[in-house]
């Protein structure tokens, strides 16, 4: 994709050298003449490796998502695993209050509304929930979307034009690729990726931008996330603010596994970093902190008004079930009266990430998603097979998702993780990194 050399130009079209701009549909291309033809080499493939036991994806979970789960196997039984592959980061999801919360909203409002907000209206609880967002992000307005996934979708197609330029960092969101290739189709913007947190770059290319042709109507923008979902780091939030506001541009940031999780009152990742304003538009979801499903986007109400009635990823789409605003209603009202959760989530984590590092592994941690890489000649999805044996539920994530010498297991901390599902963790990580060879194995 793009660089700041002289030879490249602005470019339209996202790169493919990111995890989150591909589909492995492109390894099993075939010549069949048939739509079974086509199809049938991945499935052949992922029902082999799923018998064998190495495709840890799509687990059966038979109980509540929680710090422990019960999973049934391809064997048919089922067994206690502890959960680090959920975003529940603060436990919600079995929370009594949010429960409660949803039992009295479907009797007093039923299950959903049965069509878009525009024509079938929303109930008061949708509105509620757009007014709470607001204060949260400390924004004029809020936009309900059916995922976090649609909002990305929603703001792109919907508020770029021609000539406008989009510069995004190379790690985002997989739904923010697809929004370009859709606004790429109808307008003529500009998008060119800058290198992962590099300020520096990002600077460069806002000078070669502005130095560019002088079109009055162009608009910049620049995407970046708070807590990026395959590391857990962080944006450098005040910086790229600072840029935005020297070189007049819009400062979108997807917040989804910063908000509710990150700052003192879970207000997202700009509290964490002590700024009060300097994003004008953030994006968010209910699928991580919250344990429901859905997006927004919070902005000006101006913004918002336009994205009502322009979004077609909004106009579009049935509005979200009553369960799903009542249940992120609840969770909010929790997040307010136990702030302990949030403290005991980082506690959680640093303690677990202090564990595998004195262990010698590859790790580090920023936010409440912890990494650990596994070495390029280690097969790491028998080492997921031995971590499944062993009864703790992680995610490998291996190439194509990232480059080859890249893969890595990837951790969910929780609130509600005990201590002895840490060092379980912990005493797991250390008898299989030592079987395996990524660690040094002490006794030989």
């Amino acid at each position: 994709m793009s660089s700041d050399s002289p030879a490249a130009d602005l470019e339209s079209v996202a790169s493919t050298d990111n995890g989150e701009n591909f589909s492995l549909s492109e390894f099993f291309r075939t010549e069949a003449t048939t739509l079974l033809g086509r199809v049938k080499p991945f499935s052949e493939y992922y029902r082999e490796s799923r018998a064998k036991g190495l495709a840890h994806y799509g687990r059966e979970i038979v109980s509540s998502v929680s710090n422990r789960v019960r999973v049934r196997g391809i064997d048919g039984t089922t067994r206690e695993m502890i959960m680090f592959g959920s975003n529940n980061y603060l436990g919600l999801t079995t929370h009594p209050h949010v429960l409660g919360r949803i039992q009295q909203a479907l009797e007093e409002f039923g299950a959903g509304v049965g069509g878009p907000p525009l024509l079938g209206g929303m109930t008061q609880l949708h509105r509620e929930l757009e007014l709470r967002l607001s204060i949260l992000k400390g924004t004029g307005d809020s936009l309900l979307y059916g995922s976090g996934y649609q909002a990305n979708l929603g703001w792109v197609t919907t508020l770029l034009r021609d000539d406008d330029v989009l510069l995004y960092d190379e790690y985002n969101h997989a739904s923010l690729y697809d929004g370009i290739a859709l606004a790429a189709a109808t307008t003529s913007l500009k998008a060119i990726r800058f290198a992962h947190n590099d300020t520096e770059h990002l600077e460069r290319l806002l000078i070669r931008v502005r130095k560019g042709a002088a079109l009055p109507n162009r608009q910049i923008f620049v995407v970046a996330e708070g807590v990026y979902s395959m590391d857990g780091d962080l944006a450098p939030l005040p910086r790229i603010s600072e840029l935005c506001g020297e070189y007049d541009a819009t400062l979108v940031i997807d917040d989804a596994h910063g908000t509710g999780v990150m700052g003192k009152t879970g207000r997202g990742t700009s509290e964490h970093f002590g700024m009060k304003d300097g994003v004008d538009i953030c994006m968010g979801s209910f699928s991580k902190a919250f344990g429901m499903t859905g997006g927004f986007l919070s902005a000006d109400r101006e913004v918002i008004d336009y994205l009502r009635f322009c979004s077609r990823s909004y106009m579009f789409s049935a509005h979200l079930p009553i369960t799903t605003v009542a249940g992120v209603l609840g969770g909010m009202e929790v997040i307010e009266r136990e702030p302990e959760r949030i403290v005991r989530l980082h506690e959680n984590a640093a303690y677990l990430e202090a564990g595998l590092s004195a262990l010698g592994f590859k790790t580090f941690r920023e936010a409440s998603i912890i990494p650990v890489r596994i070495p390029v000649d280690v097969n790491i999805r028998e080492v997921c097979k031995q971590f499944d044996d062993a009864g703790i539920f992680l995610n490998s994530i291996e190439y194509p998702a990232v480059k080859k010498d890249g893969q890595r297991l990837r951790l969910s901390v929780m609130s509600t993780h005990t201590r002895e599902d840490l060092d379980m963790a912990i005493a797991a990580f250390e008898q299989i990194g030592r079987r395996t060879g990524i660690i040094p194995d002490v006794t030989a």
